[in-house]
């Protein structure tokens, strides 16, 4: 392909599509997210009925269409209808029966299915609070592509930055407007992406490789596995960039097995490019021959390290190895190789086409650019979000997130993924930077963040992400197999109400032996639940351990004086009181340890001490 067929491909498609940037078009055009979650919730079934309502009402020059990712998941399935750009969210069939016969028919917006129904003047997703502060590179166009099209990538300038990097650049010279844009890698150890591909160009071999990790496992995070359902061809330009850069001729996408939706969308993807002649032999005429193949993980979580990344797509056990060597020394079938994420991958196009300087001078300090999180938990308006590196945790949560629902109150956030910490409300104007959650003892990881409100106790919390450490644990070395296996003993042991003040000095002991003697990433972060919750939230390991209250204090609920507004249990260190709203709670005397944290908090003097 040229240049010139190229921008034939561009034009001609922004004809056919013209609805969706052309605010004076006389055509229509409905958007349909398609991703996992709003797939989840029928919106296939949505494209069926509008197609379906749109023939019965003899409209024309109105198509559908299903697209990438919106972010809002909360909201789904979620409806755009262009040129006017008006958000839909939580969309059923019958709301797409109400839709086109209020929209498309009479011309009025279907109020029902607005963001805020009370607010019908505000119709776009510019009106949504939870889009204002956001900014989008490595999710830029998701919402206005549909995936399984090539042709609506290239509308969007897709395969331009490859183009530029093959036909104006020399390798070197990819390499430096990475390295100018000051791209840390984004899935969690946040190393200098211009750096490694350098390091990887360096070496002379007959055959190198350029691998792409997608085997996101962290609980509550789906960036990864958003980006390639939305915007497969993203990755696949970016890899091939890579692939030029350090002299790499075959890349692979190490992808979940467990990603049904993206790995069928980016098989697609790649069969289109080759058609189309942008990987495979003599790319846009020129020398560099670049081939991509899918490799399915079965989904341990260990092998998002990127050794046993490695050995898994070798056929090999996935389990970690000593380094050095790197990979870039000796990776992939012993050759050198450039692994990054997909959300690396994600930012690399924009980079080339807008050069390093632009993408430096987003963000803060040595953390520059955008970075996208999967937001969960305790949270409004849980779903995915891209912001420049820098703002605050209570941006993201409070802004962006909504607040914490059902007016109760933040407690913490949980960063980093399984192996990250939770930081407490004294943290929420803590910048977003690789730096400044390293000082307060938590980490970037690859995006996930899990909101907790007031009724979520800290020991279980840490006890939750150490059971998930356990059953991942390839078992390769001592200090991750056996040691993480005795923290989760004592946590257990603390809230079954039999733990002493001894067992929270080997709690901290045990934890900085294993980050220090691990062997991998994964062990030497993972005790960070841990001490993060052992830093900030002390003084609910020691309620579990009053021995004297334990020994002596019972308490009972009176329940003449019980209104059951539930202050008591969401007090309960060990969640041993339980009951329904505006009824008599109850507190489980074999559970309870006494501490009286109950009696102190009830306002209505309906806890008695026996």
């Amino acid at each position: 392909m040229t240049l010139k067929e190229l921008e034939t491909l561009r034009e001609h498609r922004l004809k056919e599509i013209d609805a969706r940037f052309n605010k004076n078009s006389n055509k229509k055009e409905i958007m349909v997210c398609s991703s996992t979650g709003c797939k989840s919730n029928n919106s296939d079934e949505l494209i069926k009925v509008f197609k379906l309502e749109i023939e019965k009402n003899n409209l024309k020059n109105i198509s559908v269409e299903h697209t990438g990712c919106f972010g809002l998941c909360a909201l789904g399935p979620i409806v755009i209808v262009y040129p006017e750009g008006t958000f839909y969210c939580r969309v059923t069939p019958d709301g797409a029966k109400q839709i086109v016969n209020e929209h498309l028919v009479k011309g009025k917006v279907a109020t029902n299915f607005l963001y805020d129904t009370t607010k019908p003047e505000q119709t776009t997703k510019n009106d949504v609070e939870f889009y204002k502060k956001q900014m989008f590179i490595a999710r830029k166009g998701s919402e206005f592509i549909n995936p399984d099209n090539i042709l609506d990538y290239i509308a969007l300038f897709g395969y331009t930055a490859l183009y530029k990097a093959l036909t104006t650049l020399t390798p070197s010279q990819v390499i430096e407007e990475v390295k100018l844009s000051g791209l840390r890698g984004r899935g969690g150890a946040g190393f200098p992406t211009g750096t490694k591909w350098e390091l990887t160009a360096k070496e002379v071999a007959k055959q190198k490789y350029v691998v792409c990790n997608a085997d996101e496992g962290d609980p509550g995070a789906f960036m990864d596995r958003s980006i390639i359902e939305s915007d497969p061809h993203k990755i696949i330009e970016a890899m091939a960039i890579a692939g030029y850069a350090v002299g790499a001729t075959q890349g692979f996408v190490y992808l979940r097995a467990e990603y049904p939706l993206a790995g069928e969308r980016l098989e697609r993807a790649i069969v289109e490019a080759k058609k189309y002649g942008l990987i495979g032999k003599n790319i846009f005429g020129t020398n560099f021959c670049f081939d991509l193949k899918i490799k399915y993980g079965a989904g341990a979580f260990v092998c998002g390290e990127e050794t046993a990344l490695m050995h898994s797509l070798e056929g090999k056990r996935g389990e970690p190895r000593t380094r050095p060597p790197y990979p870039a020394q000796s990776g992939v079938f012993g050759c050198p190789t450039v692994l990054n994420n997909v959300e690396t991958y994600a930012n690399i196009p924009e980079i080339i086409n807008n050069g390093g300087l632009w993408y430096s001078k987003i963000g803060k300090g040595k953390s520059t650019g955008t970075k996208v999180f999967a937001l969960s938990g305790k949270v409004k308006h849980t779903g995915l979000i891209e912001l420049p590196m820098g703002s605050t945790l209570r941006e993201i949560i409070f802004d962006i997130g909504g607040g914490i629902p059902n007016g109760k109150k933040f407690k913490a956030v949980q960063i980093g993924g399984p192996s990250g910490a939770c930081l407490p409300e004294d943290k929420l104007d803590l910048p977003v930077t690789y730096d400044d959650l390293a000082e307060n003892g938590a980490m970037m990881g690859s995006g996930g963040l899990i909101v907790l409100d007031e009724d979520s106790s800290m020991v279980e919390v840490a006890k939750f992400f150490l059971e998930f450490i356990c059953d991942e644990s390839c078992g390769k070395c001592t200090p991750c197999r056996i040691g993480n296996r005795r923290l989760l003993e004592i946590l257990n042991k603390l809230l079954a109400g039999n733990g002493s003040m001894e067992d929270i000095d080997e709690l901290e002991t045990l934890s900085y032996f294993i980050k220090e003697n691990s062997l991998c990433g994964l062990g030497q972060s993972s005790p960070n639940p841990v001490l993060s919750t052992l830093k900030y939230f002390r003084n609910e390991y020691e309620a579990l351990i009053d021995k004297k209250h334990k020994l002596a204090d019972k308490y009972v609920i009176n329940k003449d004086k019980c209104i059951g507004c539930s202050a008591c249990s969401r007090a309960c260190p060990v969640k041993c009181i339980s009951g329904e709203i505006k009824k008599p709670f109850e507190i489980n005397q074999e559970k309870c340890i006494g501490c009286g944290n109950c009696q102190k908090i009830c306002k209505f003097n309906a806890i008695e001490k026996v």
